[in-house]
């Protein structure tokens, strides 16, 4: 498989990850900035299915990247050898910038690669966009996928088709450091106001670290706040989903999140702009005595100065010995529509989805595999995995079963939200309402 030559790219800035094939060396990207569009509506359906040449497969870049690398090399290899004629180009690309790269995929198949790696948050709108394969049929057929999490499944599924395969499922739990706890001589938070006060204690103690690492585009590490206050998103569904997210029991939640930013804990001018890796990245170096870190982040941090020196639970809700809801994540795998290699898009899809596979990914990233049996397995060997299933099992949420969410995701609603709030530029009520109404206004051009 040689190296593939960078192809040409109308329509979008040509960056973002880095390029890889099975067996060759990353090439280092330059990062697009983050846009507030969503992926736009594709051309049409490829008119042809051919059954060799190349195909393109876009990824996720990871914090800690390269064994995830290496377990998709393993799986592209695999399938070249069953495919005689076919190379596979990889290239991984930033969450954050994903979707001025995925819009331009689906308005340009020229450039559109025929695999693609989403977040499930992304499905329905990804698929009212035309952007992605109904493989309904191929995924019926396949032995394999009688095995996937009920849940995983309908992460991929829209008016009762299937749109991809499950790649893994993600919960976020807290991160902590073992060796900072023991030495200031404390317990490890049961609520969320023994959190923010363990956080700004620790601060206070070794203020050269954060007690807490949190980030103004953390989203889903700030969810589980709005949630275990029990505030909401949305309610309805479909064309009657409406914002809630500016309710009493939302703004309390949001208060409780916001107060970790400051000089006290994480200052805003720092931590404003940080997302989920950089906190993430904060705590694996050394940085931050705590974080609210997936599952998929106990690769990076085994990677990370603190090995051997920290510990994770799940995140607690606002009563002793209660578990705040966790945002149900994971991503997917899918075939787009503009392929001109359908039937080999799709079986690269169930290589890179299989079960082999995500047994290897759980290995290398903890990513938590969407089979039952495989997840079973997983938790068995490594009991790393159990605050997360104890997450999993005390009950998860989603984002609102609505194609506006990804016009609301990708123009940064709730990130520019909890910035305002960090930055005293808004006040909690006047910044919920405000992302309240750009909220509506994106369910409603949704339909």
């Amino acid at each position: 498989m040689k190296l593939p030559a960078l192809p040409h790219a109308r329509g979008f800035a040509r960056a973002g990850g880095t390029l890889v094939t099975a067996k060759a060396a990353a090439l280092l990207l330059a990062a697009l900035t983050a846009t507030a569009c969503a992926p736009g509506t594709s051309g049409g359906t490829a008119a042809g299915d051919e059954k060799s040449g190349t195909l393109r497969v876009w990824l996720f870049q990871e914090v800690n990247n390269k064994p995830k690398e290496q377990v998709v090399d393993q799986a592209v290899t695999a399938f070249e050898q069953r495919h005689a004629g076919t190379e596979v180009e990889v290239e991984y690309i930033p969450v954050e910038t994903r979707a001025q790269r995925v819009k331009a995929a689906f308005n340009d198949p020229g450039s559109a690669p025929d695999v693609i790696e989403y977040g499930n948050t992304d499905t329905a709108g990804y698929v009212k966009d035309g952007g992605l394969a109904d493989v309904t049929a191929e995924f019926a057929a396949w032995p394999e996928a009688r095995d996937t999490d009920p849940t995983a499944k309908r992460s991929v599924t829209v008016g009762g088709k299937v749109y991809g395969a499950p790649l893994f499922v993600g919960v976020r739990a807290l991160y902590y450091r073992t060796d900072v706890f023991r030495e200031l001589g404390l317990a490890v938070p049961r609520t969320q106001a023994e959190l923010v006060a363990t956080a700004k204690r620790i601060h206070r103690a070794r203020p050269e670290l954060y007690g807490i690492a949190v980030g103004g585009a953390y989203t889903y590490g700030a969810l589980p706040f709005v949630w275990a206050a029990g505030g909401e998103l949305a309610t309805g569904e479909g064309p009657d989903t409406r914002a809630a997210i500016d309710g009493e029991a939302a703004r309390r939640g949001i208060t409780t999140y916001t107060s970790l930013f400051g000089d006290d804990n994480c200052p805003a001018a720092k931590c404003a702009q940080m997302g989920g890796n950089a906190t993430v990245t904060a705590f694996a170096s050394g940085k931050a005595a705590m974080a609210i870190g997936g599952d998929f982040s106990h690769a990076a941090v085994e990677a990370g100065a603190v090995k051997g020196r920290y510990a994770v639970v799940p995140l607690p809700g606002t009563t002793p010995g209660s578990i705040a809801p966790a945002f149900a994540g994971g991503n997917n795998l899918g075939v787009l529509r503009s392929t001109s290699h359908r039937t080999l898009a799709v079986d690269l899809m169930k290589s890179l989805a299989g079960k082999d596979t995500q047994a290897k990914l759980f290995d290398a990233m903890g990513f938590l595999p969407t089979y039952t049996d495989v997840r079973a397995d997983a938790a068995r060997r490594k009991p790393f995995v159990k605050p997360f299933t104890d997450t999993l099992a005390a009950g998860t949420r989603f984002v609102p079963a609505s194609a506006g969410w990804g016009r609301i995701d990708s123009s940064l609603v709730l990130p520019t939200m909890f910035q305002e709030i960090v930055s005293g530029r808004k006040d909690v009520r006047t910044a919920t309402e405000d992302a309240a109404g750009k909220m509506d206004a994106a369910f409603t051009s949704a339909g």
